[in-house]
């Protein structure tokens, strides 16, 4: 099989020591070794061939180094050679901006506390995605959508998050927002981005004020797989090239489903069963595995 790891820490070359040692150890010749540093971290690459039974005996020596220290480590596996990603599909909210835009209006509407708790529980994986996303949004039912521009301005990018997309789109990566939130707020961030799409939830309104309903299907976790499976179809490409992100509970099966599924500093459930994550560094560091 032909594995890659890829490891973000503070350059800490003691890291890197343990990491050549444990190869060495298991008898694994790598090649194509990277090492490069920048102000915000230092990533390190290996890219080797062998059996199964060697990545489980890394892992084990991977998780008891980031468990010592601040580093984050993505360990590839795949039968044929590691892929360049060609689509790349983003949460939205608490992945590309440091928000969770419907507690940003419940806030605006003085009801934030009662709905950021429901939001907490859904990313959490304890409540339902589309229970409690009705629920929630049955709450902003008449809030004023003069205000939505405002809120739309305030809102702040994840660290990372511009320089992560000018590097995937000089690197000719399709770019979309799969997002359970709304479109008033990912479609002005895909073009904010220079992203190729955004899908998202379409607020419903009538007389300048929030009915509580949206227009059409909730895009929920199902949803983000579907069209995750959309794109890359229409691009021709395999699922090996497909990177997905999110943090919440409701992009678990589209991080399962993408070739690389990457956790950004995702809730604890996701952190358990997302396929890779990034706890400590920002989004650009996701550049080195594309």
């Amino acid at each position: 099989m032909f594995h890659r790891l890829t490891l973000f820490d503070m350059n800490n070359e003691l890291n890197v020591v343990a990491v050549n040692q444990a190869f060495q150890a298991l008898q694994v010749k790598t090649y194509n070794n990277l090492h490069s540093a920048n102000a915000n971290f230092a990533v390190h690459q290996w890219q080797w061939n062998s059996s199964p039974e060697c990545v489980l005996d890394l892992e084990v020596i991977l998780q008891k180094l980031s468990k010592q220290q601040k580093l984050d480590y993505v360990l590839q596996s795949s039968q044929q050679p590691i892929q360049k990603i060609k689509l790349a599909v983003f949460d939205m909210d608490s992945t590309l901006i440091q928000a969770e835009v419907m507690d940003e209006l419940a806030y605006a509407m003085g009801i934030g506390p009662q709905v950021a708790l429901i939001t907490a529980s859904s990313m959490a994986g304890e409540l339902d995605f589309e229970q409690s996303f009705r629920q929630r949004l049955a709450l902003l039912k008449g809030f004023d959508t003069a205000q939505l521009s405002a809120i739309n301005q305030a809102l702040e990018l994840m660290p990372g998050a511009e320089q992560l997309m000018k590097g995937l789109q000089k690197q000719g990566v399709y770019c979309a927002i799969l997002s359970g939130g709304f479109s008033y707020f990912a479609d002005d961030l895909a073009h904010r981005l220079g992203m190729q799409q955004a899908f998202s939830n379409s607020l419903e309104e009538v007389d300048g004020k929030l009915t509580g309903q949206v227009t059409g299907v909730i895009l929920d976790a199902a949803k983000k797989v579907e069209l995750l499976e959309q794109l890359r179809k229409t691009l021709g490409l395999s699922l090996s090239q497909c990177l997905a992100v999110g943090d919440g509970a409701n992009d678990l099966p589209m991080l399962n489903k993408a070739g690389l599924g990457v956790a950004f500093h995702g809730k604890p459930l996701v952190r358990q069963q997302a396929p890779h994550q990034i706890n400590n560094f920002d989004l650009d560091t996701l550049l080195h595995l594309a």
